[in-house]
């Protein structure tokens, strides 16, 4: 099943890649570059300021962690196909069990890790999903949704600025975590769903 999860992620990162600049891979992205910024934001979200009362915002953690996943594939992908890429990063995956650590510390060396290398830590990156207690299944779940509703921002108009973002007064966002909740992840056309879900209530509100 992993392997499989895998596979449709790194599809689909493709694809999207694709959509925002067809020659994606020959153009040598800073991808590292992007993650080093989403951790720093990641960090926001948990709280390190020692001055000041803060409860780590888990949620907002758990989107940045899925924002620096896109990153993460992308770089992934730099190695080969889909199905190639997905054997390397399944071993890494499944190298034991990780026992939750010190998150901030563990951010930090996957940060340095990554910047050294110019690669992605996938193994570090296993580490902080232990650490906020975030299993594969949901890293599948959001970072589908969040796949395919950049997909369809990019389909309907966002890069020409013709885009609804709010629809009937709530964030494209919302609206998307309400349909991920009640559609069944397992299912082999997942995306597609989500898709053809965000795309029926789009034309039925935010167009209406």
């Amino acid at each position: 099943m992993m392997k499989q999860q895998l596979q449709v992620m790194l599809t689909l990162q493709d694809e999207i890649n694709t959509v925002v600049n067809e020659n994606w891979r020959a153009q040598n992205f800073a991808w590292y570059r992007a993650i080093w910024v989403e951790s720093a934001e990641l960090l926001d979200h948990y709280g390190w300021k020692w001055w000041k009362k803060q409860q780590p915002e888990i949620d907002q953690v758990k989107l940045e962690l899925v924002d620096i996943w896109h990153f993460g594939l992308s770089l992934e992908l730099q190695q080969g196909s889909p199905e190639k890429v997905a054997e390397t990063m399944l071993g890494e995956i499944e190298k034991g069990l990780r026992a939750p650590g010190d998150f901030r510390e563990n951010l930090e060396s996957f940060t340095l890790n990554t910047l050294a290398s110019k690669q992605f830590d996938l193994g570090g990156f296993a580490q902080l999903l232990a650490d906020v207690a975030m299993p594969f299944a949901e890293l599948y779940q959001r970072y589908v949704g969040k796949n395919v509703l950049n997909r369809f921002r990019q389909d309907n108009g966002y890069k020409e600025g013709t885009y609804i973002k709010n629809w009937a007064g709530r964030e494209d966002n919302e609206h998307l975590a309400e349909i991920t909740g009640q559609l069944d992840p397992s299912a082999a056309d997942y995306s597609g769903q989500v898709y053809c879900s965000l795309q029926e209530r789009y034309r039925e509100i935010a167009l209406a």
